[in-house]
């Protein structure tokens, strides 16, 4: 078969797919919302047929419209996914959209490379997987769905979202504002898709669905466990409990800034933010005090047994309580609330207290001390779990006792100044890596 037969056969087979569905499609309630999970994962691949013979270019430009239109948006969003949820707060989650929607990677990164040797040539190119079936949270719903429909979308893939019942007016806003978006640059209708009424359910009908190629979880670990169950390609995002060290080498006020920040955001729904304080002794009465001057509240003992009471009752957090404001849980626990609202709690615990232990995604920050720099380390290697996700204040010179060297993905070394080391992020793409010989 010489090449002219060979592209005449191709285009044939591809035309019979785009023309001849399985079955007549269903009609939306919305700009892509459906009445089941078979009918919206259907229309999605058909939708994706036709979206994958688009050029790059037709990607750039839906990525392009989206950061464009949604911009002016994020507050709103912000505004009514704090709202639903009842969890964090406005101001944040619109940095958390912002955020998404400005850096999440888009098609600058699926170029095509090529290998030469005495065998030949190979290229390497990427291709999508088909439908992705993107599980959002409550904690995080509007920044989900802008970061996967961005990186999935520019690899190629349609979306099936199951976003959690708790944000479902934000997260149907936001998904059939996308698919719109979507449409008017491609001309191709439900490359974004949900169902009207999103439940547990329904999550589990698009885990099991043949046309599900791989499963994007962002939740809980029971949620992502039922995903590794699905027997499909999965990628989840559980459950994060990073602790961060000081030790006696730290710029004491800048790290007390710096935890408070990230302590504090969203109140502590972000499952990278500090969840718990491991300090040096010797400094650790400093980094309390610098703590305090940028609004964390030091709990009394007494306080803390009966914050620990309301909040992590039997040593689980209280979803009542989650991503809720400092005062709001100082109420519920019987505490006085200061004249000045605090922007984080903390107080001094022993290092099996469930504070420490507990993922509780709450703006209370345990504090233990240690006797030095090696016991910090190896009680944040346990608290974490072997993920290597931790935070470390100190000088570079530091860094180097760490077991097995400094892992290349937690390092932001700047002489002389605070040694921050960020639990990794992977960077989310979604598509497949094909190898073909040139040659053949």
């Amino acid at each position: 078969m010489n090449t002219s037969e060979l592209e005449t056969l191709i285009r044939t087979i591809l035309s019979e797919q785009l023309t001849t569905p399985a079955q007549t499609p269903a009609q939306p309630q919305g700009k892509g919302i459906f009445q089941s999970v078979s009918e919206a994962i259907d229309a999605a691949h058909q939708a994706f047929l036709r979206y994958q013979q688009c050029p790059l270019k037709t990607r750039s430009a839906i990525i392009s419209a989206m950061r464009q239109e949604l911009t002016p948006l994020l507050a709103t969003l912000a505004e009514e996914s704090a709202n639903e949820t009842g969890m964090g707060n406005k101001e944040d989650k619109f940095l958390k959209n912002k955020a998404a929607l400005d850096n999440t990677p888009g098609v600058e990164d699926l170029t095509t490379t090529a290998l030469t040797g005495d065998g030949g040539m190979v290229l390497f190119e990427y291709s999508p997987f088909g439908v992705i079936g993107s599980v959002a949270p409550s904690t995080n719903p509007t920044e989900t769905i802008i970061n996967n429909s961005i990186s999935m979308l520019a690899a190629g893939n349609s979306i099936y979202f199951s976003p959690h019942p708790g944000a479902k007016k934000v997260s149907l806003k936001l998904i059939s504002l996308i698919e719109e978006i979507a449409f008017r640059c491609c001309g191709i209708r439900n490359l974004v898709v949900t169902v009207a009424e999103p439940t547990f359910e329904a999550t589990q009908q698009m885990m099991a669905h043949p046309r599900i190629a791989v499963l994007a979880i962002t939740g809980g670990p029971g949620i992502v466990a039922m995903g590794m169950k699905s027997g499909k390609k999965v990628i989840g995002a559980g459950a994060g409990n990073p602790p961060c060290i000081v030790d006696e080498t730290a710029d004491l006020v800048k790290a007390a800034e710096d935890i408070i920040n990230g302590a504090s955001f969203d109140y502590n729904l972000p499952c990278i933010a500090e969840k718990s304080l491991i300090v040096v002794e010797s400094v650790a009465e400093r980094l309390v005090q610098q703590m305090q001057t940028f609004g964390a509240l030091l709990l009394s003992p007494t306080d803390t047994d009966k914050l620990r009471a309301v909040c992590l009752p039997e040593g689980q957090a209280n979803k009542k309580l989650v991503g809720k404001s400092p005062s709001a849980m100082l109420e519920a626990a019987g505490i006085a609330v200061p004249a000045k609202a605090p922007r984080l709690l903390i107080a001094l615990v022993n290092a099996d207290d469930p504070w420490v232990t507990s993922e509780q995604l709450m703006p209370m920050l345990p504090v233990v001390k240690v006797n030095d720099f090696d016991s910090a380390l190896a009680l944040a290697l346990k608290v974490e779990e072997g993920t290597a996700s931790y935070r470390h204040y100190a000088l570079a010179e530091r860094v180097a006792p760490e077991p097995r060297g400094p892992h290349p993905a937690n390092l932001d070394i700047r002489q002389k100044r605070p040694l921050l080391c960020r639990d990794r992020r992977r960077r989310r793409r979604l598509y497949h890596l094909h190898y073909r010989h040139a040659n053949r």
